[in-house]
C-alpha cells in the first residue's frame, strides 16, 4: 500500500489506445477522485491542443478540464517564451503545434537564412522539403529542439512512428544532435504537472507504460513509478531492463490496490 497525495498520468497506453479507453480507466480514476486524490494526465503527443485531450478523455467518461492536461508542445513554448521570445521557428508538426506557436506571438519561416529554432516533432506528413529545410537551418547554425524523442506511438493494433523518427533523420543529414527535448523523460514537462497538482515530487506517483520516459523520469525525481502493460512495455522488457519501476500492473484497473482499495475489473 502507497500513500501519494496526487497521481500523474501517462495518456496512450496508459489511459486510452486510440479512442478506447483501457478497461478500468474511468472506474480506477473515478475512485482516486472520489477518495480526494488528484490527477493531472501528461502527453508527450503534440498532436492535438490540451483542449482536445480534456475534451476526447471526458467523451470516453473521464471529465477533464484543459488544464489537468499537459502535453510537450505546452512545454515548449513556455520554454521558447522564456529563452527566445518571438524568435524565427522552423516547426516539423502537425497544425495544433503549429497554431499553439503562432498563438504565443512566434514567428514560423521556412526559410533557412532566417530560422532561429528548428523544432523536431511527430509530423506524419514529414516529407523530404521538410528535411532540407530543417537540414539548411541546422547547417547555418539554429538550435535544434524536440517536443518528444518516443521512437514510436501506440496505437489500437500496435504501434507508428513517432518523433524520434524526426529527431533521428535530422541527426543523421547534420551531424548535430537534438540539444533539448522538453518533453518526458525532461524535468521541464515534469515541473508543469508538479506546478498544477501543487505538490512537490515525492508526494506524487508516476502512472505510464514506457520505461525510458515515464518511469525513468520519475525515478529521476524521486517519484514513485507504476508501470502498466498495456502500452508499449511488455512484463518480458523488465527482465534485462535498466529502469525499474516500483510497482508493475496488468493495467490501470488495478491502480487503487496500491491505495488500500480494490481492482475496479
Amino acid at each position: 500500500m502507497i500513500r501519494p497525495q496526487g497521481i500523474i498520468f501517462d495518456l496512450d497506453g496508459t489511459v486510452y489506445l486510440g479512442h478506447k479507453l483501457i478497461p478500468g480507466a474511468r472506474e480506477s480514476i473515478a475512485w482516486l477522485r472520489r477518495h480526494s486524490y488528484p490527477v493531472v494526465f501528461v502527453s508527450n503527443k503534440p498532436l492535438e491542443s490540451r483542449s482536445h485531450y480534456a475534451a476526447k478523455l471526458t467523451r470516453l467518461n473521464v471529465p477533464t478540464q484543459p488544464d489537468d492536461v499537459i502535453n510537450s508542445s505546452l512545454v515548449l513554448v513556455r520554454y521558447l517564451s522564456r529563452e527566445m521570445p518571438g524568435a524565427s521557428v522552423f516547426a516539423i508538426g502537425e497544425p495544433p503545434l503549429l497554431e499553439e506557436l503562432v498563438a504565443a506571438n512566434f514567428r514560423l519561416s521556412e526559410d533557412p537564412d532566417q530560422i532561429e529554432v528548428v523544432v523536431a516533432s511527430f509530423d506524419r506528413s514529414f516529407d523530404y522539403r521538410k528535411l532540407n529545410i530543417a537540414f539548411q537551418a541546422l547547417s547555418r547554425g539554429a538550435r535544434f529542439l524536440a517536443t518528444n524523442a518516443d521512437r514510436t506511438c501506440p496505437v489500437e493494433g500496435g504501434q507508428i512512428p513517432d518523433a524520434g523518427a524526426v529527431i533521428g533523420a535530422l541527426e543523421g543529414c547534420s551531424g548535430r544532435s537534438v540539444e533539448l527535448v522538453v518533453g518526458k523523460p525532461s524535468s521541464l514537462i515534469l515541473e508543469v504537472a508538479l506546478e498544477r497538482l501543487g505538490l512537490p515530487a515525492g508526494a506524487c506517483l508516476m502512472v505510464g507504460d514506457r520505461l525510458e520516459t515515464d518511469i525513468l523520469m520519475g525515478q529521476r525525481a524521486g517519484i514513485a513509478t507504476a508501470l502498466v502493460l498495456t502500452g508499449v512495455t511488455q512484463r518480458e522488457d523488465l527482465l534485462d531492463a535498466r529502469v525499474q519501476p516500483d510497482h508493475v500492473l496488468e493495467s490501470i484497473a488495478e491502480l487503487p490496490r496500491l491505495f488500500g482499495g480494490k481492482s475496479v475489473v
